[in-house]
Parts: structure tokens; sequence; C-alpha cells
């Protein structure tokens, strides 16, 4: 058995996507036999699920992880233990010894599916998710929407009420509000709205009408090379049926994943966890329904 940790300078890094090493422990008979520091040589996310699978790593103990990594990870039925800091000697050692908390059982599924709906970043109703991105996620227990620094503008921190309509620029119209007959109901700058999105409705007034245009920096941000991941078939079942360019939601023990099928091999798929809206500019005829106070 091996346990792998992100590691620099002694201690557990604390962002695996960066991390500028493993450590690696080879474990006999429930205890630490060797040890060895490998560096990760810029490699990211994705690429390091697959570099711990060539290391033969069984569990990986690191800080923080997003959730493509995540996603990576358990397509590589690689055990995660997430939330980890300080020497990670004493990490392993309290793995061995069962005291080490863990995300989640490696269990990998997927099941076929639209993906996420685009909604300017609101998602559907009961989703956690800010935003659209890894990193403005709410993870439920220390979610801070509806708290904190909302910028500025009349309405932030206020619950505001909007029609919308998303077109490209080409005119074509990708989603509405007014489609479905129900303005969204979210928080100003709590992050529930993409930032271009939010920062429109910051100063607007009550049946004020607005035409805005959103690079991808102030969208759902420019596509991330090390969000595209390589799974073995085997580890997908059915993946084998998969088609180029399809999106497909992979059920983890850590959630949903939204992916895109980027790509297929001899008993390999490559999966793609960038939004679907990365890298695009976007234009919103936004309309201010409701303040409620």
């Amino acid at each position: 058995m091996k346990i792998a940790a992100t590691y620099d300078n002694g201690e557990i890094f604390q962002h695996f996507g960066r991390t500028p090493a493993f450590k690696v422990y080879e474990i006999e008979d429930g205890k630490v036999k060797s040890a060895e520091v490998v560096p990760t040589n810029g490699t990211g996310h994705g690429a390091l699920a697959d570099m711990l699978r060539g290391l033969g790593a069984d569990v990986i103990i690191c800080g923080g992880i997003g959730g493509g990594a995540q996603a990576a990870l358990e397509a590589a039925g690689i055990r995660l233990f997430a939330g980890a800091e300080g020497d990670p000697d004493k990490a392993v050692g309290m793995f061995l010894d069962g005291t080490l908390p863990e995300i989640g059982e490696a269990n990998c599924d997927h099941h076929h599916g639209e993906g996420e709906k685009h909604c300017c970043g609101h998602h559907e109703e009961g989703d956690g998710c800010c935003g659209g991105h890894e990193e403005n996620c709410c993870d439920g227990e220390d979610c801070d929407c509806g708290e904190g620094d909302f910028g500025s503008g009349r309405n932030a921190g206020k619950t505001v009420r909007t029609h919308y309509r998303g077109t490209f620029n080409d005119g074509t119209e990708f989603d509405s509000s007014y489609g479905r007959g129900e303005p969204i109901e979210f928080i100003c700058g709590a992050g529930m709205m993409i930032p271009g999105f939010d920062a429109a409705v910051a100063d607007m007034e009550v049946g004020e009408k607005k035409e805005i245009h959103l690079t991808p920096a102030e969208a759902y941000g420019e596509p991330d090379p090390e969000a595209v991941f390589e799974v073995e078939t085997a580890r997908l079942p059915g993946s084998e049926n998969l088609e180029i360019g399809q999106r497909i939601v992979l059920q983890t023990a850590y959630g949903e994943f939204p992916v895109k099928v980027a790509g297929k091999g001899e008993g390999t798929v490559t999966l793609d966890a960038n939004h679907e809206m990365a890298g695009k500019e976007l234009n919103f005829s936004i309309e201010l329904v409701e303040v409620v106070e």
C-alpha cells in the first residue's frame, strides 16, 4: 500500500493542484516502511491524479482541493483525505490508526445527463454553487453566501428579483427567465451570480432595464487546461459507449460534476470539467423587478 501527501518544506501543501511535490509512503504490515519526496515538476490538477496512479498511490492526503481534481481522483480510484495540515508524517500516522477524517469513500459512478443549466451562475434551485467556479463554490457547511463583503452599490447585500435574457455575440439566446415566466431571486454581491451580472444589478433601480456585454473574466472565466483529465474506461462502466462532445454528470462521493467527453483512446476517455460557458463572451438584457427589503 502507498500513501501520498502534498508536500512542501516539511508540511502538507495546502493547494492540491499546485503542490510542488508529493511525499510518498510505502506501508507494510500497518507501518511506514519507507518514504520519498517526488517532485511534480509543475504537473497540475487532473494530470496529478494520473501521476499518483503511476506512483501506485492508494491514498492522497492534502489541504484544499477543487471539484475537478476530486472527480479525477475518484475516477482513478484513489481515496481522498482533504483538509489536512501540518506534519505529513503525523497525518499518515493518523490514517494508519484510523483517526484521519476522510471526505468520502471512493465509488466511481456516472450517469448521462444534460449537464448544468446556464442561468447566469444561478443554476438549479437548491444548488449551492456560486457563480460556476470551483474557488467560489459553497461547500455547504462553510458557505458564506449571504454574509460578508457584498461590494458597493445601492442593492449590494439585498435580495433582488430580476428578469434577464442571455445571448451570445451572434444573437443566439442561451437562457431567459422570461421563457420560464418567473424572475430569478438572489442576494446581490453574494457571489450567487457571475461577477459581471452582480455588478450590473448593484446600482439598478426597480423597473430599470440594462444591456450589458461581459468578457469571459466577468462571466465564467477562461478554460483551464488542467481541468481536462483522462480516465480508464474500466473505472467508468458504460463509458466505452460515450461519444466525443457528449455532456455527462459524474456522480461521486463528493457530489455531482458536469463534464464533457473531450476525447477517447484505447481503454481511456478524456473528460473536460471546465464550465461549458468558459471562454465565452456573453450579453444580457436585465430588468430589475423588485428589491426585497
